[in-house]
């Protein structure tokens, strides 16, 4: 096309138009102009010989307004209104709080879409890095500054089934009642790395990032310091030996790790029953031990 747009024909007005013209007029079905016609949007006339539909260059002008306002998302029955014109003193208050209405819920869309994006994408993001972890056998332990984050969390009783702590139901039910979703992955601070070494009965927190404020509800910070890290691949009931891997390392390169852990769960039951392909993190707060005087 040369630098100059081709100029397209205008549609010359007829008195008169087939079923079949404003279809190709308009690039719509015969189909849908046959519904709008027994709804009352676009009304067809008929001729007196043969009861022919035909439209009026009036309704072929209909068809591009309807089309609009489909695009905004309105529905048939509230852009009834708006296409019918009622001569009304109040005409455009009318139409002003229905787009008013339109506006706020899509703005309530716009938040729940927001909402599931997020999870998805951190559910995303959890099964690429457990992907990244088993293609390279990611097994060491390392020292990282782990950021400050504040999560949602509630204080419960571990009593050694890792199961049902993970797919936790009295956390569900928790979130629930404070009206709220939750994203990422669960993580549960034991206090005692002792006793989880022996899967033994704790008292426990369970942690989790929420996707809606919650003023009132008990927040918990978790990071802000130098954490040992450690991948754990395969069954949790196996994680003992991680743990045992991680207090070995920390006792050979000089780190004092604190009697309390947190388990970051990448993937487990909720992502797979393939209990050999799960990813758990182990974070233990880590300080250099001083050296003797």
């Amino acid at each position: 096309m040369d630098a100059q747009l081709e100029k397209q024909p205008a549609t010359k007005a007829k008195a008169k138009y087939s079923i079949g013209d404003v279809s190709q007029i308009c690039n719509i079905s015969k189909k849908a102009l046959r519904y709008y016609d027994d709804i009352n949007i676009i009304n067809s006339q008929r001729h007196a010989y043969n009861n022919y539909r035909y439209y009026t260059h009036d309704a072929l002008l209909a068809v591009p307004v309807i089309k609009y306002y489909k695009q905004m998302g309105f529905k048939l029955d509230e852009m009834r209104n708006f296409i019918e014109g009622r001569a009304t003193s109040s005409v455009y208050k009318e139409i002003k709080a229905t787009f008013r209405n339109k506006i706020e819920e899509l703005e309530l869309l716009q938040e729940h879409i927001r909402r599931q994006y997020i999870s998805i994408k951190d559910w995303y993001d959890l099964i690429a890095e457990a992907e990244n972890v088993m293609e390279n056998d990611i097994r060491e332990v390392s020292i990282k500054y782990v950021d400050a984050t504040d999560y949602l969390y509630q204080e419960q009783q571990f009593d050694s089934d890792i199961k049902s702590a993970v797919i936790n139901i009295d956390w569900t039910n928790y979130v629930n009642s404070q009206d709220n979703e939750v994203t990422g992955p669960i993580i549960l601070n034991f206090s005692s790395i002792e006793g989880r070494m022996q899967d033994a009965s704790q008292p426990m927190r369970i942690l989790q990032k929420t996707l809606k404020p919650c003023p009132g509800a008990p927040r918990t910070p978790f990071g802000g310091c130098m954490m040992a890290s450690c991948y754990h691949i395969g069954p949790h009931e196996s994680i003992g030996e991680t743990y045992r891997t991680m207090c070995r390392w920390a006792e050979k390169h000089g780190y004092i790790l604190a009697e309390e852990s947190f388990e970051r769960y990448v993937t487990d039951y909720w992502t797979t029953r393939n209990q050999a392909q799960f990813v758990t993190e182990i974070l233990i707060r880590a300080s250099r031990r001083k050296p003797a005087v």
